[in-house]
């Protein structure tokens, strides 16, 4: 067996930022410390955090007055921060500054007046948040079907926005489509896609010509880790989304496959090397990098509450 191991994979930015941010929180106001939803959607890390006294909720009611929260890497809706100043919480908020970007644009859109339609997949917490910051009127697509059936009140003042997790790929039919439909809307449209989704997402393309197996080392819940694996099967490569190795049936794996590995944006590099140990025990596999491959230098600070 060989494996191709996908460079960049795991962590980007903004899970970095988010988790540091929840370490930091740990240090300096002890436990229990409350976060809205999973810090980040991977079981591993919210489990371990759970270990530590984190207690990870959507219901803000369960919260003392005056604790501390942390907002998740997804961001919030405007009615969770009223909910959380209401009961004095000490806010901490690791939201993905790419998605606050969004949050911005969507919110300049609003109180200019526009409609304002979002790309993005129902109850995703990054969604919810996004449009829990539109006062006025808004409408979710997810597919090509809900353009076709789509009508809104002013066609001549809209706006456009995505969940920065999707693929480029895949929101581009979306995008042209709604651009045929309503032509106004390029006045009021930039790409929100999150360029580590992206990279990853290139990478494995990149690898599909030489692999005959992939192994995408993710939660269920993660967005952009379900696209890793969706761009394996769309290639006729039988993909695995796994969260660790335990999770493998090795049955569906021989000593003459070439499997690429990567991670999604909120797995750490621990279970990839978990991963990879197994199969060279199993498989006696050797190990390559993917040819195609690049460094990401971005970095996101920290808030101020955090900083020691």
């Amino acid at each position: 067996m060989k494996i191709i191991l996908a460079n960049p994979r795991g962590f980007c930015a903004g899970v970095r930022r988010a988790i540091e941010i929840v370490e930091r929180a740990i240090e300096k106001f002890g436990t229990p410390l409350f976060v809205k939803h999973e810090i980040v959607h991977n079981r591993y890390v919210v489990d371990s955090f759970k270990e530590r006294g984190v207690v990870f909720t959507d219901d803000l009611s369960i919260i003392p007055n005056g604790a501390t929260i942390v907002f998740s890497a997804h961001g919030v809706s405007d009615f969770i921060i009223s909910q959380a100043n209401a009961k004095n919480l000490h806010i901490i908020d690791a939201t993905c500054p790419l998605v606050t970007k969004v949050h911005r644009e969507v919110r300049e859109y609003d109180e200019s007046g526009a409609e304002i339609i979002l790309i993005g997949h129902k109850g995703h917490p990054e969604i919810e948040g996004t449009s829990g910051k539109i006062k006025g009127r808004y409408y979710l697509v997810e597919t090509l079907e809900d353009v076709e059936k789509l009508e809104v009140e002013n066609p001549q003042n809209l706006a456009l926005a995505t969940q920065t997790t999707l693929s480029i790929d895949d929101t581009k039919s979306i995008v042209d489509a709604l651009l045929q439909k309503f032509p106004e809307i390029a006045k009021h449209y930039k790409s929100d896609i999150c360029y580590a989704t992206q990279n990853r997402q290139n990478i494995v393309k990149a690898m599909i010509p030489q692999i005959t197996k992939l192994i995408v080392v993710g939660s269920k819940e993660s967005s952009n880790s379900n696209r890793l694996c969706d761009i394996g099967n769309e290639n006729n490569i039988e993909s695995f989304l796994v969260d660790r190795a335990q999770n493998i049936n090795l049955e569906s794996f021989s000593e003459n496959d070439i499997v690429g590995i990567t991670a999604g944006a909120s797995a750490p590099d621990n279970l990839v090397m978990e991963i990879i140990d197994l199969l060279k025990e199993k498989f006696h596999a050797t190990l390559e990098q993917s040819k195609a491959n690049f460094e990401e230098d971005v970095v996101f600070h920290l808030p101020k509450s955090v900083r020691i």
